[in-house]
């Protein structure tokens, strides 16, 4: 856990052109010793330097710090999750989690800062591309494989910008250019075709698994191949009614099928035997004193484990002068324990309390509801110490990416950050968010028909259904691979990995709508707190988030809002 193999620290000491930010300022220096656009672009080794910049770019939107990252939308606007926080801050978290902008109405800028760090990270993209024929390339693997990595990274970003958006202002040039928003359709193409630029491009053996010590996070031929079935289900299900249709792009359902068939095929990636290993909160030994470094001594299946087909890495080198290197989305996660004082959970800001219902979809023997929740009544003294500060507690907190805490050799409570040389909690939490599990790709390779689906499916029930001693839980029987099985089979397996939400969507937005909406009694504060979600204010904003209205103003009225905000 302490190596972090896409060098994103040393980032912040770049001045490559788009790398600090979209302006101009950085143009008017000629330095004879830093980069900049006309003493950069030249050799093989500044199409790396390119390359890493891109995936700084990409991991800023969420250590950076955006008001709301990508992850916590995904959970807060889902069934899984509601806003929490802390009872006195500002409610804007409810906003998101009930589609209501009467809940805090001067929140009209919420999703500002993502929205900017998502389009500097395409723009570091979009440079690269355009400036690579610049580059003295030694070999054209090494060429084609950088690029399509950069492909990759646009494609995501624009395609986290599509769930959230909808319609954004499609760029694919360096440029500040003030242009209108376009319809998903074209924006679709564009992710396709750059995802299948990756999937073209990136060779199979460009990182291989057995290499994952200095590989690790690098976007591979198989993780695009496993991203294009998810962007196919994604708009097939909200804009072609799951009938199975082409998207815009030329991307077919046969074609995502071949792409997570070729995933699995490839033999690179396998279930890890425990579901609890795949995390360091759900995989945690309560009864271990912190020594040298924590998941030395826990079962732990660590970075880089043959389920993991993609992750965003995060390091533990943050500080407050520019470099960003943590997960800002742990530390949102984190229970509110008003300081790392509570033994074995680490601090945080108490978003994204559970709902009661996503813990009654688990059956009797699912081994994956105590991997993937909290049960807050079970810890010693939480509940009569720290309820008092949160919003909206229902008794449940999520657990895979929750940070810890453990006592040090004199007793004293630390964070395990502490042993990797941090321990500030806000810009220290450095577990990585992986994007891609192998789980998934079964999955989807099953929903999207599969002559394999039953055995897809039933080797994710039975892992799920596995004791501690490699026995079947009496509760496992098998159930049949329809589409609808498979749906429910998602939404216990991803609890809190930020997928429900795009999967509830996709079901189609007045399903998702009625599996949303409802009331459930809740305390704040200590106190009773009913949170209501009405169908119609998701069905009425078709699912979307606002558009930025400084985006807007800045614009000159070219950006026009999201119906319904």
């Amino acid at each position: 856990m302490k190596t972090k193999n896409i060098i994103i620290a040393a980032l912040g000491l770049l001045t490559l052109g788009g790398l600090s930010s979209c302006g101009d300022s950085w143009l008017d220096v000629d330095s004879k010793t830093e980069s900049n656009s006309g003493n950069f672009f030249k050799t093989q080794e500044d199409g790396y330097r390119a390359l890493i910049g891109c995936y700084d770019g990409w991991q800023r939107t969420v250590s950076s710090g955006p008001t709301f990252t990508f992850f916590q939308l995904s959970e807060t606007m889902s069934d899984e999750c509601f806003g929490g926080t802390g009872n006195g801050d500002a409610r804007n978290t409810q906003i998101i989690d009930r589609f209501d902008m009467n809940q805090a109405p001067s929140f009209t800028d919420m999703h500002n800062s993502l929205w900017n760090l998502y389009y500097a990270a395409i723009f570091r993209c979009n440079e690269f591309i355009e400036k690579e024929s610049g580059i003295a390339w030694k070999d054209s693997v090494t060429k084609k494989t950088y690029l399509g990595e950069a492909h990759a990274i646009r494609a995501i970003c624009y395609f986290d910008l599509a769930r959230i958006f909808e319609r954004v202002p499609l760029l694919t040039h360096a440029t500040k250019e003030n242009l209108p928003q376009v319809g998903p359709d074209t924006l679709y193409s564009q992710i396709v075709a750059d995802m299948q630029y990756a999937i073209d491009n990136i060779p199979a053996n460009a990182y291989p698994k057995s290499d994952y010590a200095t590989n690790d996070g690098h976007i591979t031929k198989y993780a695009a191949e496993a991203l294009m079935a998810r962007i196919y289900l994604f708009y097939d299900g909200y804009y072609n009614n799951n009938q199975g249709g082409e998207v815009p792009g030329g991307l077919t359902k046969a074609m995502a099928l071949a792409d997570v068939e070729d995933v699995i095929a490839s033999g690179e990636y396998g279930l890890v035997p425990r579901f609890k290993d795949l995390w360091p909160a759900s995989s945690d030994n309560p009864s271990d004193d912190y020594t040298g470094h924590w998941v030395d001594n826990s079962s732990y299946a660590g970075v880089g484990n043959k389920e993991t087909v993609l992750s965003m890495k995060f390091n533990y080198t943050a500080d407050y002068n520019g470099n960003d290197d943590g997960n800002r989305f742990v530390v949102m996660l984190g229970m509110r324990t008003g300081g790392n004082k509570y033994d074995r959970y680490g601090q945080g800001w108490g978003a994204m309390t559970v709902n009661p219902n996503t813990v009654d979809a688990f059956k009797s023997g699912d081994q994956r509801e105590s991997a993937s929740i909290i049960t807050c009544s079970d810890l010693p003294g939480y509940v009569s110490n720290y309820i008092s500060d949160q919003r909206e507690y229902t008794g449940y907190a999520l657990k895979k990416y929750t940070p810890l805490s453990k006592r040090n050799d004199t007793g004293d409570l630390v964070s395990y950050l502490e042993g990797d040389m941090a321990g500030d909690f806000q810009i220290s939490q450095y577990q990585d968010w992986v994007l891609v599990r192998y789980s998934d790709v079964l999955l989807m390779a099953a929903e999207l028909g599969s002559a394999k689906a039953q055995d897809y499916l039933d080797l994710v029930r039975q892992r799920a259904f596995t004791l501690d001693n490699g026995s079947l839980s009496p509760g496992y029987s098998q159930i049949a691979a329809t589409r609808e099985n498979i749906w429910n089979e998602r939404q216990k397996e991803f609890v809190g990995e930020g997928i429900r939400y795009w999967d509830e969507l996709r079901q189609g937005l007045n399903t998702a709508a009625r599996q949303i909406a409802g009331t459930t009694k809740t305390l704040s504060a200590g106190n009773e707190d009913d949170v209501t979600i009405t169908a119609e204010n998701i069905i009425n904003k078709r699912g979307f988030c606002q558009i930025p209205l400084t985006q807007i103003t800045l614009s000159n009225g070219v950006l026009k809002q999201n119906p319904g905000w």
